[in-house]
């Protein structure tokens, strides 16, 4: 019977891919990274801190989101405020799952040399799924899938028709898997791929799809996959702080992401066409960094020079708002509810802020309101 299943393949993880066709777009993803990386240099602590609390918010909550969980984003942020030690306003009491969910991530990145164990990924999937259900669906927690209830399918619902786009490995065949993935993982030559050593992007997109074709558990394979993925750019950037989110690209791109891996999954081992998908893919999530960044040290500078002149608590609450990206547009009645005060008050407040130069008023009547000075 002729192989469906990539790992269906004699020696499967023997992976190829032609090197000159995925040299292009390494390139500019390397180029991209070092650029990022050293620009972040220039900047102080504060906006390096910054821009790893928004990058980490998004990472976990877009990771969660493509598997169509939808995360409380007050409480991703207070939690991870509370693991980095950062005064966060507004902050709320994060649930144990989600603070579960953050400290995975965390570990993932902040522990992104120690070795990546069963125990580890045990430990990551009992924090995603803390009372041992998926939904309404009781599942097995810290432990690889056993396939009790039949095989490991990714499907899909279109109107009455299901249908499959992938079979993962039977259980019985996922231990011995994940030893040799876990050991590739943790040593820096590409054994049992190439004789060379993999550049650590091309590493990075492998172990991505390594582990997602093993599917080794119940539920949360993407997620966890994710997370391996960010550990593995954590050290190919060689730091712990995130300063750009894979996640929030990938699930900007969710269809072609789950296109190019049915394509690949069902393929007999050359990667190349994943691996280009990937790089171009983490080339643009640095792309998109590189605006959050350029709102962030706006936000930085803007405090180093104007902190004495806007000593008033709620001015300066709403001022970070604007410059963090607020809903809409900024009036007096929105303001009054923000700062719970009234609407005569607050459009006092507002107009000491014009009078400052720092913001300025647009429309008139009922639609006035208030954008920042460029």
């Amino acid at each position: 019977m002729e192989p469906v299943y990539l790992y269906e393949y004699p020696d499967w993880t023997c992976f190829t891919w032609n090197t000159a066709a995925t040299l292009e777009s390494l390139t500019h993803a390397v180029a991209l990274q070092g650029k990022l990386l050293g620009r972040m240099e220039q900047f102080g602590f504060d906006v390096r801190q910054d821009t790893e609390f928004h990058h980490l918010t998004e990472e976990i909550i877009r990771s969660s989101e493509i598997e169509g969980e939808i995360l409380d984003e007050a409480q991703v942020r207070s939690s991870i405020a509370r693991y980095l030690g950062i005064s966060f306003e507004n902050s709320v009491y994060p649930s144990h799952h989600i603070d579960g969910v953050v400290q995975m991530m965390l570990d993932a990145t902040h522990n992104f040399t120690a070795p990546l164990t069963e125990e580890r990924l045990f430990g990551w999937h009992a924090a995603l799924f803390p009372n041992g259900h998926s939904g309404y669906f009781k599942i097995a927690v810290a432990r690889y899938r056993d396939d009790a209830n039949g095989p490991m399918l990714v499907v899909s619902q279109k109107a009455r028709d299901t249908m499959v786009h992938y079979q993962a490995p039977g259980a019985a065949l996922v231990p011995g898997m994940m030893i040799e993935f876990l050991d590739w993982v943790n040593h820096d030559t590409s054994v049992g791929i190439k004789k060379e050593s993999a550049h650590p992007l091309i590493k990075a997109a492998i172990s991505h799809l390594w582990f997602v074709t093993i599917h080794p558990f119940d539920d949360g394979n993407g997620r966890i996959a994710r997370a391996i993925t960010d550990m593995l750019l954590s050290r190919a950037d060689e730091t712990p702080l995130r300063f750009y989110s894979m996640s929030a690209q990938i699930q900007k791109e969710k269809k072609g992401y789950y296109d190019i891996l049915e394509r690949t999954q069902k393929s007999p081992g050359n990667i190349t066409e994943w691996l280009n998908w990937f790089l171009t893919c983490l080339s643009r999530s640095i792309e998109n960094a590189n605006m959050v960044i350029d709102k962030i040290a706006r936000k930085a500078v803007f405090w180093r020079d104007n902190a004495l002149l806007v000593s008033d608590e709620r001015q300066r609450k709403i001022l970070n708002m604007l410059f963090d990206g607020f809903d809409g547009h900024l009036t007096s009645s929105k303001f009054g509810k923000i700062a719970c005060c009234s609407q005569d008050t607050a459009g006092r407040l507002l107009k000491d802020l014009v009078g400052k130069g720092i913001l300025s008023q647009e429309g008139a009547g009922r639609n006035t309101h208030y954008v920042l000075v460029s």
